[in-house]
C-alpha cells in the first residue's frame, strides 16, 4: 500500500512539473520564396543593427573608381586593395571568359534577384537565382573545416539560432567581387549573416558583416530586406555571348 501511495505521489509530482515547464519557442519558419524589396518591410531592426561592429562601413556600389576618384564610401580600404581596384576595367567583366563567372555570395546575395530557402533542423539550403548558386548551411554544430578545404563562391557555412535570429557564419570563400566598382575581397574573408522575420512573417530582414584583414581596416556591412511571395526560381543559364562588350560584338559582326 505504501509503495502504491509513493508511486502515485511521484506520478502526480512529475505531471505537475511537466505542466509547469515553459513551452519551447517554435523555430521561425524562413522557408519559401523571397523577393528583394522593402515593400512593407518596415524600419531597420535594432536586433540586427546592434550587432554591427563599431566603426563599420556600409558596402554599397558607388560607380567605377576612375569616375569616383576611388571613393569607397565609409569603408576603410587598405592601400594595396585600393590600388588594385583603381586598375579595374569594367569591360574585362564582359568578355567571354569572364561573363559567366559567378561572384561570391558577398556580392551575389544582395543582388536584385530572388532566392528560395529550404529549412530543416539539420540543414538550411538557400537557392539563389543569380548564377544558379546553392548554399548549404549546416545546423548540426560542426566546426568549419581546415585550411585544405577548397575555397568556392559559396564557401562553407554553419548556422545557429540566437532566439528568433538565424546566424550564419561563412568561411572558405574564394577571392571575388565585393563591390561593383572593382573592390574585391580576399580568400581570407569572414562573413557573418543574420536573418530575422518581421512579426507578420511577410518580410525577411538580413545583414552581412564582412571582415577581411587583407582588404579592410574596418568591417563592411550590408542591410537588406526580402518580401515573401508565391513564386519559384527561374534558371539563370548565363550565356557568355551576352557578356560581350559593344566593341567586341561590333568586331565579330564585321568579321562575319
Amino acid at each position: 500500500m505504501i509503495s502504491r501511495i509513493l508511486r502515485a505521489s511521484a506520478g502526480a509530482f512529475i505531471a505537475t512539473a511537466i505542466v509547469a515547464l515553459p513551452a519551447l519557442a517554435a523555430t521561425p519558419d524562413l522557408e519559401g520564396f523571397w523577393w528583394p524589396g522593402r515593400a512593407g518591410g518596415g524600419a531597420r531592426m535594432p536586433e540586427l543593427t546592434s550587432k554591427f561592429p563599431a566603426k563599420s562601413g556600409t558596402i554599397r556600389d558607388l560607380g567605377e573608381p576612375s569616375r569616383t576618384g576611388g571613393n569607397f564610401g565609409d569603408l576603410d580600404v587598405k592601400e594595396a586593395a585600393r590600388a588594385a581596384a583603381m586598375k579595374w576595367n569594367p569591360l574585362d567583366e564582359e568578355t567571354i571568359s569572364n561573363a559567366c563567372k559567378p561572384p561570391s555570395i558577398i556580392y551575389g546575395m544582395p543582388g536584385p534577384f530572388p532566392f528560395e530557402i529550404y529549412q530543416s533542423d539539420k540543414l538550411i539550403v538557400i537557392r539563389l537565382e543569380y548564377y544558379d548558386q546553392v548554399r548549404v548551411i549546416f545546423m548540426d554544430g560542426r566546426p568549419h573545416p581546415g585550411p585544405d578545404y577548397p575555397h568556392t563562391t559559396v564557401g562553407h557555412s554553419t548556422g545557429r539560432w540566437e532566439g528568433d535570429t538565424l546566424v550564419v557564419d561563412t568561411t572558405h570563400l574564394a577571392e571575388s567581387t565585393m563591390m561593383g566598382n572593382g573592390l574585391r575581397h580576399s580568400d581570407q574573408v569572414h562573413l557573418v549573416e543574420r536573418f530575422r522575420l518581421t512579426p507578420d512573417g511577410k518580410n525577411l530582414h538580413w545583414t552581412q558583416d564582412v571582415e577581411d584583414p587583407q582588404v579592410l581596416n574596418n568591417h563592411g556591412t550590408r542591410y537588406s530586406v526580402m518580401e515573401r511571395r508565391d513564386g519559384f526560381i527561374i534558371p539563370y543559364e548565363c550565356d557568355p555571348a551576352y557578356g560581350l562588350s559593344i566593341q567586341e560584338r561590333g568586331g565579330q559582326d564585321q568579321a562575319k
